[in-house]
């Protein structure tokens, strides 16, 4: 047979990840019970093709297997089935007893060792699928292999079960999880520019992110961008475009003092659809910008203008041309703060990432007192901000536009809060214009930030539940006043931080927030990335049932978490 030559004309798109959804069985089970099995496969699987989504909304590829997988023979059928499919994520939903060794582990074995899988069982007692759940789950735990077991709930009788509401929620996080750890898998980011401002804690690590996440960072030179924005190496017509709709959006806040500033501003507006044509040129899921110092704060050569605009619509999930995804990017080439907005990104499905400077943190006397000076009185003095203080997140650069409203709020409302004034000319004597706005309070997530340890070779998230807050407006006015007024900011209490342990550990100078992030989600990505989890709170317990995912057989089984990470990376 002679070779088989492929297209040279295939389309270049990436991997997306697919779901795979089986379950064991026992050849010797009555045929009603083994369709009740089948019929528990295909109703698991119909419910993550509608909850699980990719950052752009688009589903995630679910495929099940109605066979059940008894023995060997079934567990060659159903792992070639998978194989021919694409399958990268394995979800086996057992009903009844199974034998391990002749079912489970065989169709493993024929996938790559780290493929994330989970076992998810009602706590069955007829035909006793929690039974085998345990045995499957002590079984690759003490063979060093990592899964996840979700013993929940659906009733024991009747040949269309349903999990309840909590086993399919911790079903659905951990798919979000695997999605994500294994959808950026071979994807890249894009760069611009050297060292985030000479931070070491912003740095590309290149080898250590391809080893941990299989994830490339692509550098390209801001000479590029110079280059293509004077030329000209953008479409004319869609610049004007997106000036008439950011003029029709932001009205009067959009400040522009003659014809040299407008056409600062329209350079700003000509590099975002540059970077975002490259961006997809080179299929990125993911970007960052230098800026400071080269580009737009070096007297010594020629500073252009600020890229504010350019970085928070990328960020958003929208622009001139209605709704998009959004394209975590980082001001200030801050790799490692890409890293952490990027999975948060994926994560929740493509909910608009927030970037920060971890800037003033105040402590409740420290604002009582601001409050106090300014004439405030004590009339909200149970109010979150007054109780446990608060950190006044501001950055000029990738906030994203979403961020200025509630989630779910149309653009014509985000654009609304939204100001564009002139750069400051201390830090930006190359122009342009600012993105501002002050998020409103009650917005819920997780903030953290991503570290890289050299000792360890291990990448850590630190991290707390967090919600915005939003003092009066007088005092709001004072704050972003005594820091950068015409930056955005955004307020954030975390939950169970205190402010001295918050302003203690934070690893850089910059974290980031996303929207509808549960804990257990973020607690199971760590696991299948071998991500260390810092939270060290002390008002936070070690595990909190209901909002966090239990700890996988094999930490326990090798010291707990922290240990059996360490142990991993080796």
């Amino acid at each position: 047979m002679p070779a088989k030559r492929l297209p040279d004309d295939s389309p270049a798109v990436a991997n997306t990840p697919t779901i795979g959804v089986f379950a064991t069985g026992d050849p010797r089970i009555d045929e009603e019970s083994r369709t009740r099995a089948a019929n528990i496969i295909g109703t698991t699987a119909d419910l993550l093709a509608e909850r699980v989504k990719l950052p752009d909304g688009s589903p995630v590829p679910v495929v099940y297997a109605p066979t059940l997988v008894d023995g060997e023979k079934q567990a060659d059928m159903v792992a070639r089935q998978f194989q021919a499919e694409g399958v990268d994520v394995l979800v086996c939903v057992p009903d009844t007893w199974a034998f391990p060794q002749l079912s489970l582990i065989s169709l493993l074995a024929q996938f790559p060792n780290d493929i994330p899988i989970n076992l998810t069982c009602g706590n069955s007692g007829p035909k006793p699928g929690v039974v085998f759940a345990h045995a499957g789950n002590g079984a690759l735990s003490q063979y060093g292999k990592l899964v996840h077991l979700n013993v929940g709930t659906w009733p024991d009788t009747g040949m269309n079960p349903e999990m309840t509401p909590a086993t399919a929620q911790a079903l659905v996080d951990w798919c979000y999880a695997a999605v994500t750890r294994v959808g950026v898998r071979g994807r890249r980011v894009v760069v611009f520019g050297h060292d985030s401002m000479g931070m070491e804690t912003a740095l590309s690590h290149i080898i250590p992110t391809r080893r941990t996440f299989g994830l490339e960072i692509a550098r390209l030179d801001m000479k590029l961008l110079a280059d293509m924005l004077n030329k000209g190496a953008y479409d004319a017509e869609e610049v004007k475009a997106l000036r008439a709709w950011c003029e029709q959006m932001v009205g009067p806040r959009l400040e522009i003092a003659g014809e040299a500033e407008s056409a600062k501003f329209n350079q700003g507006l000509a590099m975002y659809l540059i970077v975002r044509d490259l961006l997809a040129d080179l299929n990125a899921v993911g970007g960052g910008f230098m800026n400071q110092l080269e580009w737009g704060s070096d007297r010594r050569g020629i500073p252009l203008p600020i890229l504010d605009v350019m970085e928070s619509l990328l960020n958003a999930t929208f622009d001139h041309n209605g709704k998009k995804a959004a394209m975590p990017f980082a001001t200030e080439a801050d790799t490692q703060g890409l890293l952490t907005m990027l999975h948060f990104t994926w994560l929740t499905g493509g909910n608009p990432p927030l970037f920060m400077d971890f800037r003033k943190v105040w402590e409740p006397w420290e604002l009582q007192a601001k409050a106090e000076e300014i004439g405030l009185g004590d009339a909200e003095a149970e109010v979150l901000w007054r109780v446990k203080g608060l950190v006044d997140g501001d950055n000029s650069g990738s906030a994203a536009l979403d961020w200025a409203a509630l989630p779910g709020a149309s653009p014509e409302e985000i654009m609304a809060a939204v100001h564009m004034p002139p750069a400051e000319d201390y830090y930006f004597p190359g122009g342009g214009n600012s993105v501002t706005f002050v998020s409103p309070a009650g917005i819920e997530g997780i903030a953290g930030r991503m570290a890289y340890s050299a000792d360890t070779n291990l990448f850590s998230m630190i991290w707390d539940e967090a919600v915005t807050v939003r003092p009066p407006d007088a005092l709001v006015d004072t704050l972003i006043n005594l820091t950068n007024v015409t930056w955005p900011h955004t307020f954030v209490t975390p939950k169970y931080a205190s402010m001295v342990e918050y302003k203690q550990y934070a690893p850089a100078n910059h974290f980031h927030m996303i929207w509808n992030l549960p804990p257990a989600r973020l607690e199971y990505w760590m696991d299948l990335a071998n991500v260390l989890s810092v939270a060290p709170w002390q008002a936070r317990p070690a595990f909190l049932e209901g909002t966090d995912r239990p700890l996988p057989l094999l930490y326990l089984l090798n010291g707990g978490e922290a240990a059996a990470k360490l142990q991993r990376a080796r």
